[in-house]
């Protein structure tokens, strides 16, 4: 089987307590006779894909109270399906896929979020879903046409095509959790194959998210261990123009998922579940800056 296939909710884990009102048996019964295969990708791009077909079988039948509760950052469902499309779509346009929704007059992903929310609040709900899948599914075809070192720009940062990819995963999962969390439902987390290559992004992001939180890392080193499945062992250099292997002045060990989550803007990072040696100042320094690059 492959690993798309196992994503969708039929290993959804019931919880103790279903909140007064939730539409969760019938979203969990739609969305298992209607789940839909990831559109066909490169390998690079699967972990991207595979959220995007949990997304979509968390929606399959959400009814009209889970579209209209709030979620997260003040946005209902239609409105978190909506930022998600308009940050699909930039990386779309930046890449030359086809882009769904207004034409693009903001570049930037806040700007770019209100035009798409204020054009799907005049559209229902499975408008919005239809369009925002339709889009994810051509831009993965898109994608498997490119190499994954191919430079690609978004939102003023131009990397490799695959980390672009890679970032859209880690933020699809986050918000495919929240709405999961807002449903009363508990979302299967990805495959490690998926989880493994997201969790390296992370690990390489920690030069840039040090330098946005002010802080200095050039000269210095960390060993990450992350543990779980998909997870692995990083030696990170701290300086984002440090080049070859450095002594490592501080270990951090974790859990994978929480920590890309703590990458991702979920959980605090002064007390988020970790293991530090060595020089435990800059260790929380680390955590501390992880979230940095995250947004709504």
């Amino acid at each position: 089987m492959e690993p798309v296939d196992r994503l969708y909710l039929d290993a959804l884990a019931a919880d103790a307590e279903v909140p007064a009102g939730s539409l969760r048996p019938q979203l969990l019964a739609g969305a298992r006779a209607r789940r839909r295969p990831a559109a066909p990708t490169a390998a690079w791009a699967r972990p991207y894909a595979g959220r995007v077909a949990a997304m979509d079988a968390l929606l399959a039948s959400a009814g009209d109270d889970d579209w209209s509760r709030v979620v997260v950052e003040g946005w209902n469902l239609q409105e978190l399906v909506a930022h998600l499309a308009a940050k699909d779509g930039l990386l779309a346009a930046a890449v030359g896929a086809p882009v769904l929704g207004p034409p693009i007059t903001a570049s930037d992903a806040l700007g770019r979020t209100a035009d798409v929310q204020a054009h799907e609040r005049a559209r229902s709900p499975e408008q919005t879903r239809r369009d925002w899948r339709a889009q994810a599914d051509a831009l993965c075809r898109h994608l498997a046409a490119l190499a994954p070192e191919a430079p690609a720009t978004l939102d003023g940062m131009e990397t490799a095509v695959r980390d672009h990819a890679l970032a859209r995963a880690l933020e699809t999962w986050i918000h495919a959790d929240d709405a999961a969390r807002a449903a009363g439902v508990r979302l299967p987390h990805p495959v490690p194959e998926h989880i493994h290559p997201t969790a390296d992004l992370c690990a390489r992001l920690l030069p840039w998210t040090m330098l946005l939180s002010g802080l200095d890392g050039a000269g210095r080193a960390l060993h990450l261990t992350l543990t779980g499945p998909g997870g692995g062992e990083w030696h990170v250099p701290l300086g984002v123009a440090d080049t070859g292997a450095r002594e490592p002045q501080a270990r951090i060990t974790a859990d994978v998922v929480e920590f890309c989550f703590l990458l991702g803007g979920r959980g605090e990072p002064e007390s988020f579940a970790a293991e530090l040696e060595g020089d435990l100042g800059l260790a929380r320094d680390v955590l501390r800056a992880a979230p940095a690059l995250s947004g709504p």
